[in-house]
């Protein structure tokens, strides 16, 4: 009985992922997010001081991580529930958590496109050496976070524009403050202690010492602060959407 619920639950969200990327997410809207407006935002940067362009590059990643897993994920849930869609997943064998897991998992591969081809790019043009185990291991829940933050925030709410607007705030904040583009050591004290409260903040340090490996490094802190910051976001989440359904 359980390898079967299992077996269901694990088919449903095979679906739930390939129905998001074919209806939500290969549109311009959530590309453009996921690619174009990182790339925007850090060349303006890069036309102030072209010479320092290859510092910018793990807040580029990051940033691409960030808007590419919520580009959509941040309205989905809200706007399936809105039409009727999602009620037809509730009909199927598939549990309220794994419908949730479906929706992070799409966001999160999504954006994992996106990154890939950021960074692949950002490396072959800049003739970087990044180690590839660190980004990996930055990447990975990265990603996760940010899809499960953006679901959790969605499924807060009951509209699909109080979803986005909400969404807007933790977007903004922790790009300016997370060390993006200006270093958060150099960031007044009470800013800096805010920084530390933001995931992003733990992406972009991990990305940076991919960038340049080092004896002192914090890899794993980053990868267990990312993870703890994942399941903070995720059991919320669950328990939001099983109040709506349950």
């Amino acid at each position: 009985m359980k390898h079967s619920l299992l077996k269901d639950n694990l088919r449903g969200i095979y679906y739930i992922i390939l129905k998001d990327m074919r209806s939500y997410y290969f549109k311009p809207p959530a590309i453009s997010w996921g690619m174009v407006f990182p790339i925007a935002w850090i060349s303006a940067f890069y036309l102030r001081n072209p010479s320092s362009f290859t510092e910018l590059v793990p807040g580029l990643i990051a940033m691409s991580i960030l808007f590419s897993t919520s580009a959509a994920e941040a309205t989905v849930i809200n706007f399936e529930i809105r039409y009727g869609s999602f009620e037809r997943l509730l009909l199927a064998p598939v549990s309220v958590p794994a419908i949730l897991f479906g929706k992070i998992l799409g966001g999160a591969f999504f954006g994992l496109m996106m990154t890939t081809i950021i960074t692949i790019s950002s490396v072959l043009l800049f003739d970087l050496q990044p180690s590839i185990l660190y980004l990996i291991l930055m990447i990975i829940p990265s990603l996760l976070v940010f899809a499960t933050l953006s679901a959790l925030l969605c499924v807060a709410v009951k509209e699909v524009m109080d979803a986005q607007i909400l969404m807007n705030l933790p977007r903004f904040v922790m790009v300016f403050l997370s060390g993006v583009i200006y270093p958060v050591a150099n960031m007044p004290d009470v800013l800096q202690y805010i920084a530390y409260l933001l995931p992003l903040t733990y992406t972009i340090n991990g990305l940076q010492e991919a960038f340049s490996v080092s004896q002192n490094s914090h890899m794993l802190i980053n990868f267990f602060i990312l993870t703890l910051f994942l399941i903070i976001f995720l059991i919320p989440a669950v328990k939001l959407l099983r109040r709506k359904f349950e």
